[in-house]
């Protein structure tokens, strides 16, 4: 175990002495290159389309800017906080990069954002009145409310959380397709997913099932659905033992173990619910606007989007994700990185480049309502992603802390639960205090770092 320990603590070590080496020179030094350039670093993170499609982007930014050269630093999506988060602790902050809307009061507050209000404002490049004011917004801060003041990064996206379905299921199956403007009661999405979970070869075991939802990224719709979150209104209190909270993680719970319409979690191992997805073994399943590309490759069955079902509210919930992309503080290049920030952000050149790949939907709200009516683009009913944005759609929870970590308590243990093992009722009366206690931790330490 030390051993092991050991060899681990020297290879974390050098992995962050890579990284500080890569990053060393976009924010310590405001020499130009050998040839003349202004030198600017890119830490970037993504799946293999979106990597590429961001690959190619700041390539035609080049192009353009014949006088910055761009170093990308990439990274998978899994390892990306830890090496932003190593850079930062080193001071070799990137130029620009992403970072996630929960983390501005803490990067503001900390001096690692660069306010680049006046840049965007300022811009003939940039409509910021065509860009989803929900994107914008969650990147202004006023030193005291997010949303408000001065802005500290552009929306690189806004991820709608959508939930698809298996047309060509349905169609086989002969049951009658969603109804894209009016969700399921939660009885009826049980009802219909229990009539396409089938053991079509008659051996005995699941060939195909109604849903596979993860927790971490699918329970938010059934919780808001159900009028019930994690945290009250005003930000202090942790509200997981409520009974709307309860009722919902149970209804969450009871499609694995009392309806079995989603494999146990020893199915899942053997194959992971996004491989049967693709594999065409599922009803139901989430779909971002990052997926449309890797879909269009593999998918060999046609897909749509439909509303999340609906809990005691009766309407449907969703989340709305987001990445920004920041300007690092210490930069020595502001009016280039802006820029680049910028053409990423808002560029109608950058951003077709960017919805042609298929990997996120556009950030100008015209672009977007064409983009939803182009039936050459698949899924079809596009427009679910704009409605979740416009209507029903919400931030996660941890975006109105000033850390996490509270948040993340919620999952760390749960799995005993979704086995069956652990009651709700006794897993939220145990974690509530916990995550109380590091809200009211991350609490005071806004309080400090405002001062």
């Amino acid at each position: 175990m030390f051993k092991s320990s050991k060899k681990f603590g020297v290879l974390m070590l050098l992995a962050i002495m890579v990284i500080g080496a890569i990053l060393s020179g976009c924010s310590g030094s405001d020499k130009a290159s050998s040839d003349g350039k202004v030198e600017l670093t890119f830490m970037f993170r993504g799946n293999p389309q979106e990597l590429e499609a961001y690959k190619a982007t700041v390539k035609r930014y080049e192009e353009a800017n014949k006088d910055v050269k761009v170093t990308m630093v990439q990274t998978a999506p899994d390892q990306y906080d830890t090496k932003l988060k190593s850079a930062i602790a080193g001071r070799k902050i990137p130029d620009v990069f992403f970072y996630n809307p929960a983390q501005v009061k803490a990067y503001v507050n900390s001096g690692v954002l660069l306010d680049i209000t006046e840049q965007v404002e300022g811009s003939t490049d940039v409509k910021i009145d065509d860009i989803w004011e929900a994107g914008i917004n969650k990147y202004r801060f006023d030193g005291e409310t997010l949303g408000q003041g001065a802005i500290y990064g552009l929306p690189k996206d806004l991820g709608p959380f959508a939930l698809g379905y298996n047309k060509t299921m349905f169609e086989e199956a002969g049951i009658p397709l969603p109804d894209k403007d009016k969700p399921y009661t939660w009885d009826e999405f049980i009802e219909v997913a229990k009539q396409l979970t089938k053991d079509n070869d008659g051996d005995g075991k699941m060939d195909q099932y109604g849903t596979g939802f993860n927790v971490n990224w699918a329970l938010q719709p059934f919780v808001w659905s159900n009028g019930a979150d994690w945290i009250n209104e005003d930000g202090t209190k942790v509200t997981i033992d409520e009974p709307k909270f309860i009722e919902a993680l149970q209804f969450f719970v009871d499609q694995q173990n009392k309806h079995q319409i989603t494999p146990s979690i020893g199915d899942a191992q053997t194959l992971d619910t996004y491989q049967r997805w693709l594999k065409g073994q599922l009803a139901f399943f989430p779909v971002g606007p990052w997926d449309m590309a890797a879909f269009k490759e593999q998918l060999k069955f046609e897909y749509d989007l439909l509303p999340w079902p609906a809990g005691s509210t009766g309407e449907a919930s969703a989340w709305v994700g987001s990445l920004g992309i920041g300007v690092g503080a210490t930069t020595k290049h502001a009016k280039e990185a802006a820029e680049l920030a910028m053409y990423l952000s808002a560029d109608q050149e950058g951003q077709q480049a960017l919805v042609d790949a298929q990997v996120q939907l556009p950030n100008s709200v015209e672009v977007a309502d064409a983009w939803a009516a182009d039936t050459s683009i698949k899924p079809d009913n596009k427009q679910e992603f704009l409605d979740i944005i416009n209507d029903y759609g919400r931030g996660f929870p941890a975006e109105k802390t000033y850390t996490a970590e509270w948040y993340d308590e919620f999952f760390k243990n749960i799995q005993p639960v979704l086995d069956g093992k652990t009651s709700v009722e006794d897993y939220v009366k145990e974690a509530q205090p916990k995550m109380q206690k590091l809200l009211d931790a991350a609490i005071e330490q806004e309080k400090q770092a405002s001062k």
